[in-house]
């Protein structure tokens, strides 16, 4: 089995931590402290730094060392090496877009949870098969959105999802809404302009906004 009782179990208390998992891309660790900083005070405390950029795997290292009271992931986990990368550099969980034989076999010997990404019921069906109790629906908005979801309440009851991907706060609480929803995925609390021009003030707003949001 690739997903073990303790990492579903540790998965999920990561996820009841908030209603929206800041998905962040950074070009340098500076901006991914300060970023961090803001989404914190902001009362989101579970982030995810994307494995897209060279400065990345810095980012992420310097945020779990510097920036008390937030849980790291890493994001965009496409080979088994990001898994070890991500691990040496202190992430607590793992996210990926979708899942491949590779991956589950590295993500099944880490020892950090993984959330892997699906984005049919043939994929969620063969995750819920090997044990997954959670999973990232990914792209959610051209993958079928809240509907889609909803209509695996009933053939899918055991699996829950982390919805990501053209989400923001018009269209956020129709998942969030949802039974099989734990949390939400998204960038639009920390907008890479915003990142950019480190507006942090802005970043706090969005965050203390997007904290107010409940989940079911």
């Amino acid at each position: 089995m690739s997903f073990t009782l303790a990492k579903t179990e540790r998965l999920a208390a990561i996820l009841s931590q908030t209603p929206v998992i800041p998905v962040l891309t950074f070009s340098d660790a500076k901006s991914g402290l300060e970023t961090a900083k803001a989404l914190r005070d902001g009362g989101l405390t579970v982030l995810e730094v994307t494995m897209r950029t060279p400065k990345a795997l810095e980012a992420l290292k310097a945020i779990v060392d510097e920036v008390e009271g937030v849980t790291v992931g890493a994001g965009t986990i496409l080979e088994p090496e990001h898994v070890q990368q991500a691990i040496e550099s202190g992430a607590s969980f793992l996210v990926s877009p979708g899942s491949s034989s590779r991956l589950l076999g590295a993500a099944s010997e880490a020892p950090v949870p993984w959330l892997p990404g699906v984005s049919t019921v043939s994929e969620a069906m063969q995750l819920s098969e090997r044990g997954a109790t959670f999973a990232k629906f990914f792209p959610a908005g051209p993958a079928g959105g809240p509907a889609f979801l909803k209509s695996l309440v009933a053939p899918l009851p055991e699996l829950h999802f982390v919805p990501t991907g053209g989400i923001d706060m018009s269209n956020v609480q129709d998942y969030l809404k949802l039974r099989n929803v734990a949390c939400c995925g998204g960038s639009w609390v920390a907008p890479q302009d915003a990142i950019d021009a480190g507006d942090w003030g802005k970043i706090q707003s969005l965050a203390k906004e997007a904290a107010a949001l409940k989940a079911r």
